[in-house]
């Protein structure tokens, strides 16, 4: 009774944990989870899983230069000030070598690319060209800081989650080309931050979070520098280049399709 009590509790213990563990093990499969939902729209590829989040990313890369692209040319030829004249520059220099880089790795990753801006885009271009002057440096500016500043937090987030190198080695580039539009756009001092901020939090009811508001008059603590405890060589600089200039050293993407002909 004694060996077939003791088999009993131990049936019974395996069943237990095998009931508490096959939720964990296969919850990632059911239907309507995150993981399952990633899976359901991701094709393999020989440089790693292709995700429909990588592929929206491919396609507003495309996008974005189809749009920024003219409003670059139509800067330089209508633009009252140098700045926004600089910012044109920008604007067709990165572009012209991001759209090359999206076009090889839609090529290799068989992602059918538009070749208009969309309604919206068009809508902006539309926008500036009925514009002058004051107006029009405004609309300039502001309509490409905003689009980019939208654009930046999606590139970061397909950096860190894609599993595909193409992907995430045009989600760095892309990074690099809005950070320079978005400092170049800055640099013109014709940024409404007041409108970006408002329409960042529009429709948000969430509670403000963060330190605490300073006092007025009063002096904030000092924080000590933030170092290593032992002085140890370094190699390394602190970036690879000045945010506003545009880099176009970048090493091309392997051309396996013969996009560039």
């Amino acid at each position: 009774m004694r060996i077939n009590g003791t088999a009993f509790l131990v049936a019974a213990l395996v069943a237990t944990v095998g009931a508490i563990a096959f939720p964990v093990w296969s919850y990632a499969d059911r239907s309507g989870t995150g993981q399952a939902n990633v899976s359901a729209g991701t094709v393999n590829t020989q440089w790693g899983p292709l995700t429909a989040a990588d592929r929206d990313l491919i396609v507003r890369v495309r996008l974005a230069g189809l749009w920024e692209l003219p409003a670059g040319q139509q800067a330089l030829e209508r633009a009252p000030s140098q700045a926004i004249k600089d910012a044109g520059d920008h604007l067709i220099v990165g572009h012209t070598d991001l759209d090359k880089r999206v076009r090889i790795v839609a090529a290799q990753l068989g992602v059918a690319l538009p070749n208009q801006p969309n309604e919206q885009q068009q809508g902006w271009l539309q926008e500036m060209s009925a514009a002058s002057g004051a107006e029009y440096e405004y609309k300039f500016v502001n309509l490409l800081r905003s689009a980019h500043g939208k654009i930046f937090p999606a590139i970061g987030t397909v950096r860190n989650t894609t599993r595909n190198t193409l992907v995430r080695q045009l989600a760095s580039d892309a990074n690099q080309t809005v950070l320079d539009h978005i400092t170049i756009l800055e640099k013109t001092g014709k940024v409404d931050f007041d409108a970006i901020a408002n329409d960042a939090v529009a429709g948000t009811t969430a509670s403000p979070t963060g330190p605490a508001a300073p006092v007025p008059g009063q002096v904030a603590p000092s924080a000590p520098a933030a170092q290593p405890s032992a002085n140890l060589p370094t190699t390394s600089s602190p970036s690879p280049g000045a945010p506003g200039t545009v880099d176009t050293g970048r090493p091309d993407p392997v051309d396996t399709a013969g996009v560039l002909g």
